[in-house]
């Protein structure tokens, strides 16, 4: 049965890869309800990237906002051998980073921890909330080139290879910035921790 399972799985993602495909070549050739419709798909998951990124709702919502501008304006250009999710996702990767540049922040140059903080940000309801109101804080609390790397490399799965692209820093400083963030978030977890438990 459970190959069953996996095979009806496998029918059901082909049906909405189709059907993405489908509202892809109907927005671009100006179709603004089949857009709308992809905007629906992945507004969810482009904005929850985009606070990661930012740790910021307004800054968020305003570079959520930007990405489907520029997905809109360069959707005609759109290729269609990658995912259209996946071509979204470097568009609000993007819109992020020229945000931070505007606001003159600097990019720069723990598996436990990271495990943690992808159960906090994939499902608040396995994780303590208490807990989780501490990850996020101490995310959000990050200094910008350490939490987008985080969000990137250790919430999202690229590869540093990926994340220096994206990012536009060299492979070594990804894996730096990455092993900043996992020693501050262990320190501030820690701390947080000390202070629950003198409470």
């Amino acid at each position: 049965m459970a190959h069953a399972g996996e095979v009806a799985d496998e029918l059901q993602r082909a049906r909405e890869a189709a059907e993405e495909r489908r509202l892809v070549t109907s927005a671009a050739d100006g179709s603004s309800m089949a857009f709308e419709q992809l905007y629906r798909r992945h507004a969810g998951r482009i904005h929850a990237l985009c606070l990661r990124m930012t740790g910021n709702v307004a800054t968020a919502e305003d570079c959520t906002q930007e990405a489907f501008v520029q997905a809109w304006r360069n959707l005609p250009r759109f290729e269609t051998r990658s995912a259209f999710g996946t071509w979204l996702h470097r568009i609000a990767v993007n819109a992020v980073l020229q945000q931070a540049r505007r606001r003159g922040e600097s990019l720069g140059a723990g598996d436990s921890i990271e495990r943690e903080v992808a159960d906090v940000l994939a499902d608040h309801s396995t994780v303590d909330p208490g807990r989780s109101r501490d990850l996020e804080a101490a995310i959000a609390g990050l200094p910008p080139g350490a939490r987008h790397v985080l969000v990137l490399v250790g919430v999202y799965g690229h590869s540093h290879e990926e994340a220096s692209q994206l990012l536009g820093i060299a492979v070594g400083t990804s894996k730096a910035q990455l092993h900043r963030a996992r020693a501050l978030l262990s320190a501030r977890l820690g701390e947080t921790e000390t202070n629950h438990d003198a409470g």
